[in-house]
């Protein structure tokens, strides 16, 4: 069983790993090229490509893998695997494989189809969200779903908690599920499109908080982008993100987006229904700063005034 493995993130890792742990013959890898990261744009190989290369594993890395498809064809993959690739994959590499191209994907399909399904469906105060493994096809994770992983969103999980619980689940989905899809002993379900629903890659003006909405609209967009991409706020003209949050449901009198006050535990915001406590913040061409240093540096700027 010859497979083939495309993927990206930290997340696709985990899935890599596993095939790798499961004894598969992984042939090649085929992951994002080298990009450059951070304020000095230092060029950096994708999580998928360092992982791949511990175990010798052949990677490539097409720009456009739309037109740049033939060496994945070369890798003769009997099953395509793919998790958080990252580009539309063409028909030409979906309908070489035996045993079809695979992708595990991170949501409860048919909700949430795209790029975004974690960070989304914290957005949108779900409950629970999971993984599923499904056939490609040419749509956007529109393919037949093969099996289904649930896990819960609590209250105070971050994107980050959520993602940390999908990859656990996501080693079970390789280690039974994929393994009874090879034997023959599961039959593909197709997607309700009347249920689907979609998660397209956050844009950067999806990152902007603001205070005049509900505290549960406010509180599930700041924790839906923690620890990444982050949201702000804008302060007098200023951005200040937000790396930390909790919700305190109380009365007030205070206009909407207001800072309250500003102590050890965080910044105080007044909203409708409440108080957003901002209890991680980074003003703008700062580091984070404990909230100490924010108490110290900022308290007497910030506090009486409203977020745009």
């Amino acid at each position: 069983m010859r497979v083939v493995f495309m993927g990206t993130t930290p997340f696709s890792n985990v899935v890599l790993q596993q095939l790798i742990d499961d004894n598969y013959d992984v042939v090649g890898v085929v992951t994002q090229p080298d990009r450059k990261v951070g304020r000095k744009q230092v060029v950096t190989p994708p999580h998928t490509k360092l992982l791949a290369e511990k175990y010798k594993i052949p990677v490539f890395q097409p720009e456009k893998i739309r037109t740049e498809y033939q060496p994945v064809l070369d890798f003769k993959p009997d099953v395509i695997v793919t998790c958080a690739y990252g580009q539309i994959v063409p028909e030409v590499i979906l309908n070489y494989p035996k045993y079809k191209c695979l992708n595990v994907h991170a949501s409860l399909l048919p909700k949430y189809r795209g790029g975004a399904p974690i960070h989304k469906a914290i957005i949108q105060g779900e409950k629970e969200t999971g993984v599923t493994l499904m056939f490609m096809d040419k749509g956007m994770d529109t393919g037949a779903m093969l099996a289904k992983r649930v896990v819960s969103i609590d209250d105070e999980d971050t994107f980050g908690d959520v993602e940390q619980k999908m990859m656990g689940i996501s080693r079970d989905l390789i280690h039974i599920d994929f393994k009874n899809y090879l034997e023959g002993k599961i039959e593909p379900i197709a997607q309700d499109e009347h249920l689907a629903t979609y998660a397209y890659a956050i844009k950067r003006e999806e990152e902007y908080v603001s205070f005049n909405k509900e505290i549960d609209t406010i509180y599930n967009h700041i924790r839906g982008m923690i620890p990444w991409p982050g949201s702000y706020g804008v302060l007098e003209g200023s951005n200040v993100k937000f790396h930390g949050v909790k919700k305190i449901l109380t009365r007030h009198d205070k206009p909407l987006g207001t800072i309250v006050e500003v102590d050890e535990l965080g910044v105080h915001v007044a909203v409708d229904g409440g108080i957003i406590l901002l209890t991680s913040v980074q003003p703008a061409n700062k580091p984070k700063m404990s909230n100490i240093d924010i108490v110290n540096g900022y308290k007497s700027m910030w506090k009486g005034k409203v977020f745009e």
